[in-house]
């Protein structure tokens, strides 16, 4: 063991570990979740990318030495790399803003750079957590802007992940572009569609989720770092805010801008209220095609049945044979997730008061699973499922041709009262509608049958241009 101490006195610290006291009394403060920063990782990334940005503007504006500078960048270089995540052990949800989170950061930095230099643990008169990892830095502006860094890596990850899920429900939209089958609204018949127009509106659903993301990802890139404790720079030299920014983005990779106030930066975190609602869109929309894949592949007998998902597992432990359509299933209840999350993050940004909202840490967390298992759950949805489907091709070729919805169609060439009755006649009678309609003396059964096909039924004006 090693004693460190802070203003609340001493306390042993494991010889093995890089965090320190902060950390250790975050610990004991905050046994929540049993979930860790380490399970963060691109949190952890956010950190050491910040941390690194800060010490190379020290370095510029003389608050550090070389020696610390460079000992800090190469420690956080091996926390990008992925390396001592495991060091980050305090609890995801936390109170304090985030400064255990920050601490915790700071303490593994410092003892990283101390071994680099051939130094013990815990000699933080040559590099300290606070005065030099730390330095023109408080909680309130290094922890947020990690938090926005994280954000919007991971924001990337899930654009990648519905593009995936977007190009094979386009894939299956031009192997079924020329398979007829009824729409349906309300649950009821409708009109004649395409198996791939219905397949294409799904990878539609998804590439204007795409669109709205991305342009959130921008609300990422407005950071209060340099502001400090509340927006004002207290503790940071002059110019530090212009020299750490531009350097952050170099270092980072994300084109992060200085606020344009930090004091309302500081307390204001209505940035992630908004990434958090484009979140809940995506989730409510991927739930509603889940919904839609379940019930066009209900059955397989006395269901739907336009569609047939790939079997992923026995579906009970009973019936045997019994398939069930699980991964539509575990996607609707991430989905279920992510709107509970967005409900948590609204009252976190909704509970900040005056110049900090303290709530950023759960902001975070929530942040970090909507968007890590909104991603798996788009690649398993894409995998498992949609490059799988096959269209039920018999049961859609014979219900066209025995549904009486095909009259919809003939309101522009015979009127809306004479294919009302050509529908009517046919549902009392369970005769074909050509046959109907030629019983009714409006249409014979050839001409009804020239109309009655893909390329006219769901092509706009092309019946009535091919009547004419």
């Amino acid at each position: 063991m090693r004693q460190e101490h802070d203003f609340l006195g001493p306390k042993d610290i494991p010889d093995h570990a890089y965090w320190g006291v902060h950390s250790a009394r975050a610990v004991e403060n905050f046994p929540i979740t049993g979930h860790t920063v380490a399970q963060m990782p691109a949190l952890v990334r956010a950190l050491a990318h910040v941390k690194q940005a800060a010490a190379a503007a020290n370095l510029r504006l003389g608050v550090i030495s070389q020696t610390q500078a460079d000992a800090i960048a190469q420690a956080c270089q091996r926390l990008i790399a992925g390396q001592h995540h495991e060091q980050f052990v305090v609890d995801v949800i936390q109170g304090g803003a985030g400064t255990s989170t920050n601490m915790n950061a700071n303490e593994v930095i410092a003892n990283l750079a101390l071994e680099i230099l051939g130094l013990p643990k815990g000699r933080y008169d040559v590099i300290h957590p606070n005065d030099h990892v730390n330095a023109s830095q408080s909680t309130n502006d290094a922890y947020p802007t990690a938090v926005k860094l994280a954000t919007y890596f991971g924001i990337q990850d899930l654009l990648a992940a519905l593009a995936a899920l977007r190009g094979a429900f386009q894939a299956k939209a031009g192997e079924f572009a020329h398979i007829l089958k009824i729409g349906r609204t309300q649950l009821q018949d409708a009109v004649p569609m395409t198996l791939g127009q219905e397949f294409t509106a799904f990878a539609q659903m998804i590439a204007d989720d795409e669109q709205r993301l991305r342009e959130s990802a921008t609300l990422m890139c407005e950071i209060n770092l340099g502001g400090t404790a509340i927006g004002t720079g207290i503790n940071a030299p002059v110019g530090y805010v212009d020299v750490v920014v531009p350097t952050l983005a170099a270092l980072s990779g994300v084109p992060v801008v200085k606020a344009r106030d930090l004091i309302a930066a500081t307390g204001d975190t209505g940035a992630f209220a908004d990434i958090s609602g484009i979140l809940k869109r995506i989730a409510v929309k991927l739930s509603k095609i889940s919904n839609d894949l379940r019930l066009l592949s209900s059955g397989p007998q006395a269901g739907v049945g336009d569609i047939r998902l790939p079997a992923r597992q026995a579906g009970s432990s009973i019936m045997p044979g019994k398939v069930n359509p699980v991964i539509p299933e575990v996607v609707n209840q991430v989905c279920f997730e992510v709107i509970g999350h967005d409900a948590a993050i609204t009252m976190a940004v909704e509970g900040g008061q005056l110049q900090l909202n303290a709530f950023e840490p759960l902001m975070a967390w929530a942040l970090h699973q909507s968007l890590s298992h909104l991603g798996r759950a788009c690649h398993t949805l894409q995998r498992n499922c949609v490059e799988g489907i096959e269209a039920n091709t018999a049961l859609l070729d014979a219900r066209i041709h025995e549904s009486v919805t095909l009259v919809t169609a003939l309101n522009p060439l015979i009127g809306y009262e004479k294919a009302a009755q050509i529908a009517k006649t046919a549902m009392a009678s369970g005769k074909p509608i050509a046959l109907v309609a030629e019983e009714l003396g409006i249409m014979d059964q050839a001409q009804m049958r020239a109309l009655l096909v893909a390329d006219k039924l769901t092509t706009p004006g092309a019946l009535t241009a091919t009547a004419a």
